[in-house]
């Protein structure tokens, strides 16, 4: 699979607008400015690719992508930024959730981007909830790792598996968008979730 053969779809604001076929479904969620578009970017080797923004909650839209006419990368709106209104929140928050439902037997895998450094969010606690309720495979990639220095790295991914409760078998990749730190292992990842559909 030619991850640079990702092209840019449409950006959905309804659920008419989310993809009608039955191609498998590849799902990136995380909280705003966790650095969603930046790891698509390395992803598929393309800068600038994913709008990065410095002003958290700018993918306010579902954004759609085509990987190597083989499958499907879906972009969840960030979720958790406090400066965004009640009732745009809202508006994404439910956009979410119709996007679960509505396409749930396509998903193959979600991508739940989380800050290596921190621990992570109610928000994002109430994610894998989420995704447990709909019995998606997760992937957990744990991005910003350049940020931590070589001894804080595995008691920080252990407190990550266990604050979202991660089970053996939920996949917790390391990872750093901002050096490609174990970008291989996530396209190995995401190419298996696509054509093992």
């Amino acid at each position: 699979m030619d991850f640079r053969k990702t092209v840019f779809v449409r950006s959905a604001a309804k659920m008419k607008d989310f993809p009608t076929d039955d191609q498998p479904r590849v799902v990136f969620v995380g909280r705003s400015n966790v650095g969603k578009s930046s790891t698509i970017n390395q992803v598929v080797g393309k800068k600038g690719f994913a709008r990065v923004s410095s002003m958290p909650g700018k993918t306010v839209f579902v954004n759609l992508f085509r990987v190597d006419d083989k499958g499907w990368l879906i972009d969840l709106p960030g979720y958790g930024y406090s400066k965004t209104s009640k009732e745009e929140r809202e508006r994404y928050s439910k956009l979410i959730e119709e996007y679960f439902a509505v396409d749930q037997e396509n998903i193959s895998r979600i991508y739940m981007i989380v800050d290596a450094r921190h621990k992570p969010t109610a928000d994002d606690v109430t994610m894998v909830t989420w995704v447990r309720h709909y019995g998606c495979p997760l992937t957990v990639v744990a991005n910003k790792l350049d940020k931590l220095k070589k001894s804080e790295i595995e008691p920080n991914l252990a407190r990550i598996r266990e604050t979202l409760m991660l089970s053996e078998e939920d996949v917790l990749i390391p990872f750093s968008a901002e050096k490609g730190t174990n970008c291989d292992q996530l396209k190995a990842d995401i190419q298996n979730a696509i054509e093992e559909n």
